[in-house]
């Protein structure tokens, strides 16, 4: 028998997914006909709006389903750049916008277009369970920035010098932000744009939940002076046109930086599905403010219901997540011991936040009918309340 040969170290050290896990749980089971709440979505519940849909027929029967210019359709990049300056007030050219096989993609071709072996990137938590991964797997080294819900997870200056080092190459930043549904305001873009600026690194910015923010407009740190040269937007279609199956993201980004990443990419996927980039076109005049109409009345009625319920809990100002303090209900028991238990008595479905880095917290998604709301919820009660 042939020795097996070592095998990548890298990948190796990296965690299964708990979200997945838990998520392909809930849904076998629901499946198999168990009544279960699923509280674990990280997706809209609404269907591709139909001119959408129809664009990508359109696609297909005009026979666009060869390979494209693997930075994305000509179209696609000027229509992305019109949207970035009409919506944000940047001004990008489409030679600076790669579209990409999803957000994800579009980050991880940002980490490898900038990171040298042993570079620091700052990483703020609660945090999305992928950014980590994704920095290492460049041999990227992560810092982590914690931040708490007495502040509203928020990181702040002096936080900031303290993780700061020589070795900075970047700073990640997610708002409207999953897992907590924080909204970073202004004056807290602008002081790690100023600490950005006077410590020389760039700002890799998540804004894949921009149209998802309730209570503060969004801003993009890349519209501060000074800031465009330096920063990496990542964006997409998935979370503000219910597209997270079509799997088209982008990034956008200064040009010596979208060269790197195109590099990167037509060595990977080529380029994004041609009809979906056709689809994505659409999008980019498609009204969806109805989705954002829904999900603020729905995150009005989660916060509403888990205050009655007497839960801990912060107080989303954007996505569809609510992060949940349950550690006074933590008999001896892990954060996913707890959210397996609780699905196996009350079929309620719930993420366990470890991974994003909130021991003791769990995120439910309020991404699902009104009715599932109430209905996990009061369940949720009932089952801790009796513990």
């Amino acid at each position: 028998m042939i020795e097996m040969l070592a095998l990548s170290s890298i990948v190796k050290s990296m965690k299964t997914s708990t979200t997945l896990k838990i998520d392909t749980l809930a849904k076998e089971m629901k499946n198999s006909g168990k009544d279960v709440v699923l509280f674990t979505a990280g997706e809209p519940d609404f269907a591709t709006p139909e001119m959408i849909k129809t664009a990508a027929k359109s696609a297909i029967d005009s026979n666009f389903t060869k390979y494209t210019n693997s930075n994305g359709i000509q179209e696609l990049r000027a229509g992305i750049a019109r949207k970035l300056q009409r919506d944000n007030g940047l001004a990008y050219t489409p030679d600076q916008i790669v579209v990409s096989n999803g957000g994800k993609q579009a980050l991880f071709n940002a980490f490898g277009a900038i990171l040298e072996a042993g570079d620091e990137v700052i990483v703020i938590t609660p945090a999305w369970v992928s950014y980590i991964p994704q920095i290492e797997m460049w041999k990227g080294k992560v810092v982590l920035l914690n931040t708490y819900p007495e502040n509203g997870y928020l990181p702040d200056e002096k936080s900031l010098e303290q993780v700061v080092s020589s070795r900075t190459k970047a700073i990640l930043i997610n708002s409207p932000n999953n897992p907590t549904g924080a909204v970073y305001p202004k004056e807290t873009l602008q002081m790690i744009a100023n600490f950005a600026k006077k410590q020389d690194f760039y700002v890799v910015t998540d804004e894949i939940y921009e149209k998802l923010s309730y209570d503060l407009p969004h801003i993009s740190i890349a519209s501060f002076g000074g800031m465009i040269d330096r920063t990496i937007i990542i964006n997409g279609f998935s979370k503000s046109h219910a597209m997270t199956g079509w799997r088209i993201g982008y990034s956008a980004s200064p040009q010596s930086i979208t060269k790197e990443i195109s590099k990167i990419q037509s060595h990977t996927t080529s380029n994004a599905n041609s009809i979906a980039q056709m689809a994505a076109l659409k999008a980019l005049d498609v009204d969806t403010s109805y989705m954002v109409e829904s999900f603020r009345e729905r995150r009005d009625l989660t916060v509403d219901l888990l205050s009655k319920a007497g839960f801990k809990f912060f107080k989303p100002q954007g996505t569809f997540y609510v992060m949940i303090n349950v550690k006074e209900f933590l008999s001896g028991e892990s954060t996913e011991e707890f959210c397996l238990n609780l699905m196996k008595e009350t079929g309620v479905a719930t993420i366990p936040a470890d991974d994003f880095y909130a021991p003791g917290f769990i995120r439910i998604s309020f991404s699902t009918s009104k009715l599932e709301i109430e209905d996990g919820i009061q369940r949720m009660k009932s089952y801790l309340m009796g513990r």
